[in-house]
């Protein structure tokens, strides 16, 4: 499908739900062959194969197999230091309108209760390409256009090229390793978890990476879970390439989201100036939570309504300690003025019924040691710190 903007990561092959979890194989099917730009077939009646040549108009041909696909022409070429030239990937879910056949996603993060996947690439030599697993999520049950976050997993890496943004330090996900990094390619957040060596092949827990990033405050439980690809984007070459197999299973009844998490998806942007105030020093409670590197750092904020009175519509105000910049937030409006911080509510989570709490998040860059703010107020109240 086509992608309306430029992402130098893969975009994967789809984790699909259903309440299955093991399908018995039906019977083969012939080969296709695909050569058109955005041309795309099933296979095993559950998952969708991709040409997605969105980065050239140069050849690029894909045999598709009941199992996976491998790419047969590849003519682009475009250089390392821009995108790739195609994302040809095998999917579950829903990727630009096209959803795969009897998808339950997308689905809520908090109501699923396991994610499972496997994996088996074919690489080669003498082209420069990666190998990547993404993981697409949104605030709303979105089916088409860009995701707000991609988490990509780069199962290889071949050449001068690099995941989006820049490194935050390493990880352990899965059981193991990774090179983390995190930005954002002008449509939607990255984080990207680089293999230090190639993996061929991995059966593995979806729900570690989300975990993750939800711990790393870019996400929430209330977030959807709408599509997960693998294949390859390659820059030059890579004729030979393919995912040999590939299957998921994302099951429901996880729990319930809890009271206070908006369950309704945004459907714009920031709502009318806050008419209800929190009821003074007492009505409200912030949490803080950060993560810090030597150049940036994430933090997590949490809001809650201690008064007993419902707040329609929040403001929050803080400053930030010197040589920090808030730069990328998710489910607030965050700008900021000197070292002061306003955060807006968006229009789907501005109501904090008393005891209910709303979230939100944001990167920022820094200088120096790192440290929290110190005080907050809500809509012009001072909040008490959790």
């Amino acid at each position: 499908m086509r992608r309306s903007v430029p992402v130098f990561a893969a975009i994967a092959g789809l984790l699909v739900a259903g309440s299955i979890a093991v399908l018995t194989a039906g019977p083969a099917q012939a080969d296709v062959q695909i050569c058109d730009q955005y041309g795309s077939t099933t296979i095993q009646g559950r998952y969708v194969v991709q040409n997605n040549r969105w980065g050239t108009t140069a050849q690029q041909c894909i045999n598709v197999t009941d199992t996976g696909f491998s790419i047969t022409q590849q003519q682009g070429s475009s250089p390392t230091n821009g995108a790739p030239v195609s994302y040809p990937s095998v999917f579950a879910g829903c990727h630009y309108t096209n959803c795969s056949p009897g998808t339950n996603l997308p689905m809520q993060v908090s109501q699923i209760s396991s994610a499972t996947s496997s994996i088996s690439y074919n690489f080669v030599s003498g082209a420069t390409y990666n190998a990547s697993y993404d993981i697409w999520l949104d605030p709303s049950p979105k089916r088409d256009g860009v995701n707000q976050m991609e988490i990509m997993i780069w199962f290889n890496r071949q050449g001068p090229i690099q995941p989006i943004g820049s490194s935050v330090g390493s990880g352990t996900v899965g059981g193991r390793t990774w090179d983390v990094w995190r930005g954002n390619n002008g449509g939607n957040n990255v984080i990207s978890y680089l293999a230090p060596s190639p993996i061929t092949s991995w059966n593995f827990n979806v729900l570690d990476f989300i975990n993750d990033v939800r711990n790393r405050g870019a996400i929430t439980n209330s977030w959807y879970l709408t599509s997960i690809q693998a294949g390859f984007e390659p820059w030059q070459g890579g004729t030979g390439l393919g995912v040999n197999s590939f299957s998921a299973s994302v099951n429901g009844g996880g729990n319930p989201q809890p009271t206070g998490q908006p369950t309704t998806p945004p459907t714009g942007g920031p709502t009318t100036p806050p008419t209800t105030p929190p009821g003074g020093s007492n009505g409200c409670r912030v949490a803080y939570t950060a993560n810090s590197w030597n150049n940036g750092f994430t933090a997590s904020v949490t809001i809650t309504n201690t008064s007993s009175s419902p707040i329609n519509g929040w403001t929050l105000n803080y400053d930030l300690p010197s040589g920090q910049q808030a730069t990328t937030s998710w489910n607030a409006t965050v700008t900021q003025s000197g070292s002061t911080v306003t955060a807006r509510n968006i229009s789907w989570n501005g109501s904090i019924a008393p005891g209910a709490t709303a979230s939100f998040g944001y990167q920022g860059t820094m200088s120096g040691a790192y440290s929290s703010p110190s005080s907050f107020s809500l809509n012009g109240s001072a909040c008490s710190r959790a």
